[in-house]
């Protein structure tokens, strides 16, 4: 009854006129974002980081969430109708939703999405509301080893998971943790990588950083890319589902949070995964599977639905744990701590009003989406006309803007325009960005937490696995580790005895 009680509480502060504009800036700012092709909303709030200096923190996290909640759902416009997905986790949505578009059907493919986005999103938040009281609760026994371990888990989990190697993946968590080193040791207070630079003393503050390998390293990504020719969008029509389109939408829609919340809490990478099982399991559930690979609804349903309530289970763990587990959640979580508030275990104590009304403007947040954006898709649809030049040189002025904002000083500048190259040679070798954004922020804390823990035991390594919790999580890290080795011995096992493979003879009897 207390939970729920904060959350009236919550909604009281979140309905006021400013908090409800935020929202509605939030809301319709995120959609534009996640409509762009290439630009998600991860890169939104790393723009927006500075601009918010100046706000106060509610009101500043309501937009933040507003962006989130706003990315994911319009990244299913441009998946539908370009065939181009403007989020990660609209990839999904796009095997579908543009054979629909194509055959004329782009607007139920439209309103299928608009409908997932928001069941996922109620029921996901409506998770959170129960869950993450009680999760916050354990966590505040646990000390720091295993804190240290579940940043472990969160550094091995997202790197084996992303990109296309976990040697790319590794090399891409190397150059995060590399740039978290930078500046003065917090206990002996000698200088690391500063090359004798006193303004890179106080590190490299986290908005430069975020900006600079999302939104530059984008940037000249797509300039060293661009095609003069663009895209012509389909026409939308009027987003409108048939009762026939709604009997073969809803048991997805339903399905859809239960795949996505607890992938999107567990540090695996965000809903890439999630969306990738919900579309599985459509194809394999669905009375029509002849349609799938041609435009089936259930195939925009079910991913979209998913999609939405992994973003309510990033979330949880992000407010919990301090942990985030996609890359909007660890620049909202450089947000908090720009803002001097630390996510974690004690944050529901310390700052029970804020989060509260941060998940009540959840709830208002979702309700915004689908009435402003059912409506509004045809106006979306035409923001896919701007031409990606034009586009990314506003995105390159704002973050220069913005990195300059942060300090006031010239070298910011400097440092921003190498993170951005950076962030260009990590795109041009497959090194996936989140694993690079996440060192740079839980580096420092993993590097305090492991200190704090060998103070501990006197400098005893034992001391870093010395608790329950933190074997089992070491445990999973090895399992993990080992995982690629142990599925090679066991499609061994299951080789014939003369030591061909059944799936090559298979293979080889097929080509002949």
């Amino acid at each position: 009854m207390d939970v729920f009680g904060n959350l009236l509480e919550g909604f009281g502060t979140a309905i006021t006129p400013t908090h409800l504009l935020f929202a509605a800036i939030g809301v319709l700012l995120g959609t534009a974002i996640g409509v762009l092709p290439g630009i998600g909303p991860a890169m939104a709030v790393a723009l927006l980081l500075p601009v918010t200096y100046n706000i106060e923190p509610t009101g500043a996290f309501i937009m933040f969430a507003g962006i989130y909640y706003g990315g994911m759902f319009g990244g299913s416009t441009t998946s539908i109708l370009l065939n181009t997905p403007g989020e990660s986790a609209s990839v999904v949505t796009a095997i579908e939703g543009h054979p629909m578009a194509k055959a004329g059907r782009g607007a139920q493919a439209l309103a299928a999405a608009a409908i997932g986005n928001f069941t996922g999103a109620m029921a996901g938040t409506m998770l959170l509301v129960v869950l993450a009281p009680l999760v916050a609760n354990l966590a505040v026994d646990i000390g720091a080893p295993d804190f240290l371990a579940v940043m472990l888990l969160a550094f091995i989990a997202v790197t084996s998971v992303l990109g296309k190697s976990r040697v790319r993946g590794f090399a891409s968590l190397a150059i995060g943790l590399t740039l978290g080193l930078v500046g003065l040791d917090s206990m002996t207070g000698q200088q690391r990588l500063t090359f004798g630079s006193l303004h890179l003393s106080d590190g490299i503050d986290v908005v430069v950083v975020a900006v600079g390998l999302f939104a530059v390293g984008e940037a000249l990504w797509v300039a060293a890319h661009l095609r003069r020719a663009a895209a012509k969008p389909i026409p939308v029509g009027r987003p409108w589902l048939s009762r026939q389109d709604i009997k073969r939408s809803w048991k997805p829609w339903l399905r859809g949070p239960v795949i996505g919340f607890p992938f999107g809490a567990v540090p695996a990478g965000g809903a890439e995964i999630p969306t990738f099982l919900s579309y599985v399991t459509e194809k394999r559930l669905s009375k029509h599977r002849e349609e799938f690979d041609h435009g089936a609804i259930e195939g925009v349903a079910g991913p979209e639905s998913t999609a939405s309530a992994s973003a309510a289970g990033t979330l949880t763990s992000m407010l919990t744990l301090g942990l985030p587990t996609t890359a909007t959640a660890a620049v909202m979580l450089a947000a908090f701590q720009q803002h001097g508030i630390q996510p974690g275990p004690l944050l529901f104590q310390r700052e029970s009003d804020l989060v509260w009304t941060l998940i009540a403007s959840l709830f208002i947040g979702t309700i915004l989406l689908l009435v402003l954006n059912l409506p509004l898709a045809p106006m979306w649809a035409k923001l896919l006309r701007i031409p990606r030049a034009y586009l990314y040189a506003g995105i390159l002025f704002f973050a220069s803007i913005g990195a300059y904002a942060v300090s006031g000083s010239v070298l910011d500048l400097v440092v921003l325009l190498v993170i951005g190259v950076i962030g260009f040679m990590m795109r041009r070798f497959g090194l996936p960005i989140l694993p690079a954004i996440i060192g740079v922020i839980l580096g420092p804390n993993a590097e305090q937490q492991m200190r704090r823990a060998m103070q501990i035991s006197d400098g005893d390594l034992a001391g870093l696995v010395n608790t329950t919790f933190s074997v089992v999580v070491y445990g999973i890290i090895v399992l993990i580790l080992l995982w690629p080795v142990l599925r090679k011995l066991v499609g061994r096992r299951g080789a014939r005895p003369d030591g061909h493979d059944p799936a090559e003879l298979e293979k080889e009897t097929v080509d002949a």
